[in-house]
This record gives structure tokens, sequence and C-alpha cells, in this order.
């Protein structure tokens, strides 16, 4: 019994980063526990899954993740000093000010309103062009939407926001990868952080204006737990984890591309414009398609899981790919069906693409309400579009983190038709 429960000497880093999503899925299917225990980075790690994994894991007394986002994912990914290295009353102060900008219906309506116009009017490029590659021209849609929403100007150099949404891209897409993705990403990270310090500085000192609601103006504004305004590297970081995110709706938006193309029978519901469908379209695009693959923390004391011990210090891994394909949860994990979120809406602890537990207090993103909005108003205008798909690559391989339609989804002799136009238009 002893021998089982201890961390094993070889570590699974090289591992991790050879099968990606499928890594700990697999040691979970060969693990008889409630827990599957490895070694990462040299330190023990623990990984769990399920809805009571989740409460366990988001309970500030049991996980705290402060201390235990690598540094390549802060100088990637998050930022350093970013909301997620917080816990306690310094996360729950910095987390009003997330709230405040991407919760409630104003703000997410106002958000979708302008991805949605930027939406429309770049499709009526795409007739006019060879090809469109989906993935791309997301990203640079998203980019203005939020930008414009955010209150912040793109550089009259970038009009078109394909620099900015690029660096915003990178910042995603090279967050979990060693090599040039990963250098790629530190890079933009570097040059978006350093022009958006600038703006709150000019903003502060009277050279730039914040409109008045924005959620630039409310970094700008926001105090901290200290009393103290955000320093001007602090709010880009900020801004930042309002940006990133948001354009990286664009994984999801490539992903639906590839569903519709699979499943005619989705996209010719979709496109009809039921808005419950098209929740539970969202909704089943973030459970089945890869995204993050787990998030970790670390213990804080010794504790005890489902009587197995876990030692204070160790990595906790909460699998997130693998509890949003497990069959306990789900029937049949593996099938793209948006009907099942019909017949059941989703349980908080259940759908956990982009983390769990409680959205005010604890660490669940809360974006989440945009990106389902977000892909609500996507996903139909796109199942209504007309275009051909060209023979490509389209294979999602799971041992790239984070995962992505190989070819980006290329769509040639894209039609828009009038009728098609007027409703998106009315839609939106």
């Amino acid at each position: 019994m002893m021998q089982s429960r201890r961390t094993p000497l070889v570590d699974s880093s090289l591992a991790l980063l050879v099968r990606g999503y499928t890594w700990l899925p697999d040691r979970r299917r060969r693990t008889a526990g409630p827990l599957v225990r490895a070694r990462l980075t040299g330190r023990p790690a623990v990984a769990l899954r399920g809805p009571e994994a989740v409460r366990f894991f988001y309970d500030e007394r049991h996980v705290e993740r402060s201390s235990a986002l690598p540094g390549p994912v802060l100088s990637t990914l998050f930022g350093h000093g970013a909301v997620h290295t917080l816990d306690g009353p310094p996360h729950r102060v910095r987390k009003e000010l997330f709230l405040s900008l991407l919760t409630g219906p104003n703000a997410v309506a106002g958000l979708v309103e302008h991805v949605t116009r930027a939406w429309d009017a770049a499709e009526e490029s795409w007739p006019h062009r060879p090809s469109v590659v989906l993935f791309d021209e997301a990203s640079r849609v998203l980019t203005l939407g939020v930008c414009r929403w955010a209150g912040i100007p793109l550089d009259d150099r970038d009009a078109d926001g394909g620099a900015t949404a690029a660096d915003l891209v990178a910042m995603v897409d090279g967050f979990a990868s060693p090599g040039p993705r990963h250098w790629r990403a530190r890079r933009a990270r570097s040059r978006a952080e350093a022009w958006l310090a600038r703006l709150v500085s000019d903003v502060r000192e009277g050279a730039a204006t914040a409109p008045a609601g924005s959620p630039l103006d409310g970094v700008v504004r926001h105090e901290d737990a200290d009393g103290l305004p955000l320093d001007p590297h602090t709010a880009a970081v900020e801004l930042l984890n309002v940006l990133r995110p948001t354009v990286a709706v664009c994984w999801f938006v490539g992903y639906a591309g590839h569903a519709l193309h699979l499943r005619p029978d989705v996209r010719e519901r979709l496109a009809e414009g039921d808005p419950a469908y098209a929740v539970a379209f969202a909704h089943e695009l973030r459970r089945f398609y890869p995204f993050a693959p787990f998030v970790g923390g670390r213990a804080v004391t010794d504790l005890e899981w489902k009587g197995e011990p876990i030692p204070a210090g160790a990595l906790v891994l909460l699998d997130l790919y693998g509890q949003n394909h497990d069959p306990g949860l789900w029937d049949l994990p593996y099938t793209f069906e948006p009907q099942r979120f019909l017949e059941r809406p989703p349980r908080r602890d259940d759908l956990v693409p982009q983390g769990g537990g409680d959205r005010a207090g604890g660490h669940r993103c809360p974006g989440e309400d945009v990106t389902v909005a977000l892909l609500r108003a996507l996903g139909p205008r796109l199942a209504r579009l007309e275009y051909d798909v060209p023979p490509q690559d389209l294979r999602i391989p799971l041992t790239r983190m984070p995962a992505r339609v190989r070819s980006g989804f290329v769509m040639e002799s894209v039609r828009v038709p009038e009728r098609v136009q007027v409703a998106g238009r009315a839609a939106g």
C-alpha cells in the first residue's frame, strides 16, 4: 500500500511535452486509485478530476495558485504580477476589477456588439479574396472588437489589427512549448506590455484619454488591496488579461469551422438562428475541443484526497481536458453533440474548459460569459456563410499545446448572400 503512494522517481516533464493533452488522461486510465501521482520539474505532483475535485482544488485552504505558476507561463501567457499570481484578499480585490469589466449583460453585450460589427465588416471583403484563413481572420476581428470596446486605440500603422492580433495570439500559442514559439511569445508580451504601459502613463498624465467606463478607464483608476493604483507595468499586464483571452476565442472559432464542416446537420440547425441551440453549440465547442490541458496549484499543507495523502508543497493538477471527456460525466464524450446541452444545461463544476470553482471569489475565468456570448453570436454567422473547403490539413494534434486546426481552416469562394447580411446585422 505504501509503495503505491510513493512519488515516482522518473520525472514526467518530457513525457508531458511529448504526449500533450493525452499524457494525464492516459496516466489516469492506468491508475487504480482516486488520483494520479507523478513528478514534474523535479517536484512531486498529484492530479485530480471530477466535480468534487474541482471544489477541493479551488478551496484556498487546500491549494494556492500564487506560487505555482512557472516563470515561463508568467512571461508569456499571464504576465508577472497578474491577478492569477495572487491569493486571498489581494486576489479578491483584483478579481473585482475583472468582474466589473467582464460580467453583467451590459458589459458582455457591448463587447459582443463591437466584435460582431468588426466581423460583419470583415466578411464583406471575403468574397473578393481567393481564400480566407478562419483562425487568422477571427483573431483580427476579435482584436479590433475588443480594443474598440476597451477604449484602447490601435496604432495607425496597425489600423486593421493584424500586428496586434499576431502578438496576442503568440502569447497563447507559445506558453506551453519550448523553442521558437515560446520565445516568440515572450517578445510579443514585451512589445504589448511596453505599448500599454505607455498608454496608461499617457492617460494619467493627460496626454491620452480613457473613455469613461471603459476597461482602460477602470484599470487606470483601480486601487489594489493596499489602496494604491496599479503601477503602469501591472496595469498593462491586466489590460492584456482582458485583451488576450478575448482574442483567444479565435481558437474556438477555428474549431467551429472544423465542427461545422464535419457535421452538416449541426451547421444547418445552427444557421436557423435558435439562440438556445447557439449557446449549446458554444458549450459543446468548449467541452469537446482541446484548449487548456489542466490547471495547477500547490498544496498549502498536508492534505488527504479520498484516503490518499498529498504532501504539503506538492503540485496539485486539475485535469480539465480529462474531465471534459470523462464518460462518467458525459455520454459519448468523444462525440460532438450540442444537443446534450439543450437536454441538460452545464453544471458549474462539471464543464471546466476555462477552469472551475466560484467566479467571484475563486480563480474561475471571469471572461467565461464573454467566450460563450461571442461564440453564440459568431457561430450562426459562420454557419450561414457559403464557402468551399479546399484540400487542407484539418488535423488537430493533441501533442501540440495549445492544440489548433493545423491549416487554420481555409475557406475559398466565400459567398455572403444578401439575406444573410440583413439577418446577420439584425441579429448582431
